[in-house]
C-alpha cells in the first residue's frame, strides 16, 4: 500500500478480516476456499509491507516475505484457485493460464533463491528490485496467469474482479512505473473484497430442518 506503514497496517487488517469472513462463508464449498482465502492472503501481504516500511526498506525478512507472496506464490495461487472454482466448461481453457503460472512461479522462485530482493522507500511508495532476467517475458506470464485466469473463468463475479485488477495494473504502471509492483498489489488487495460478494452469491442455501 502507498502512503505509510500505518496505512498498510490498517488496510491489511481490514482486508484480512474480509478474508476471514469470506473463508467462513465458503466452508460449505471446498472448491471455492482457495479463492475465498485470497483477500486473507492479500491482507496479510499488506501487513507484511507495514513491517517493510518500519524497517526502512532494505533486504530483511519482511522484504523477502513480501516478495515471495507477491511474485511466485500469487502467480501460482490465482490460476490454481480459479481452476478449482470454475465450472467444468471453463476448466480446459484455464489450463493455459495455469501453465503460465507454473512457469512464471518457477522462474520467480529461482530468481528469489539466487538473487537479493531489495526494498526502497520512495516518498509515499515502496519500490522493490530483484534484477530479473527476461523481465518482460516474466511480466507477460504473470499477467496471463493472474488476470488471464480471472477473465477466462466464465464467472461474472470473477471476470469483474479480473477487470478491476487489469485496470489497476494499467493505472499503477502509468503513475508509478518504478513502484508499480507494490501499488498494484495494494490495489488488488482492495479490489479483492468483491470476492466476499462472490462467495455469498455462490453459498448453497442452508437446508431447513
Amino acid at each position: 500500500m502507498c502512503w505509510s506503514a500505518k496505512a498498510d497496517l490498517v488496510a491489511g487488517a481490514g482486508i484480512a478480516a474480509v478474508g476471514v469472513a469470506s473463508v467462513a462463508l465458503a466452508a460449505r464449498r471446498p472448491r471455492d476456499l482457495p479463492l475465498a482465502a485470497l483477500p486473507l492472503l492479500l491482507g496479510v501481504h499488506q501487513i507484511i509491507e507495514a513491517a517493510v516500511w518500519r524497517n526502512g526498506g532494505g533486504t530483511g525478512p519482511a522484504t523477502v516475505a513480501w516478495a515471495v507472496i507477491a511474485l511466485p506464490l500469487l502467480a501460482l495461487w490465482v490460476p490454481a484457485a480459479v481452476l478449482c472454482a470454475a465450472p467444468p466448461s471453463a476448466r480446459r481453457r484455464l489450463l493455459v493460464p495455469l501453465a503460465a503460472g507454473i512457469a512464471t512461479a518457477a522462474a520467480l522462485a529461482y530468481a528469489l533463491a539466487t538473487r537479493t530482493v531489495t526494498a526502497e522507500i520512495r516518498g509515499h511508495t515502496v519500490g522493490y528490485s530483484l534484477g530479473l532476467p527476461q523481465a518482460g517475458l516474466i511480466v507477460v506470464g504473470y499477467l496471463v496467469a493472474t488476470i488471464g485466469s480471472l477473465l477466462l473463468s466464465g464467472d461474472r463475479g470473477l471476470v469483474l474482479f479480473g477487470v478491476l485488477v487489469a485496470v489497476g495494473a494499467a493505472v499503477t504502471v502509468v503513475l508509478w512505473r518504478q513502484e508499480y509492483i507494490s501499488t498494484w498489489c495494494a490495489f488488488a488487495a482492495v479490489c479483492s473484497v468483491v470476492l466476499l460478494l462472490w462467495v455469498r452469491r455462490r453459498r448453497p442455501p442452508v437446508p431447513r430442518p
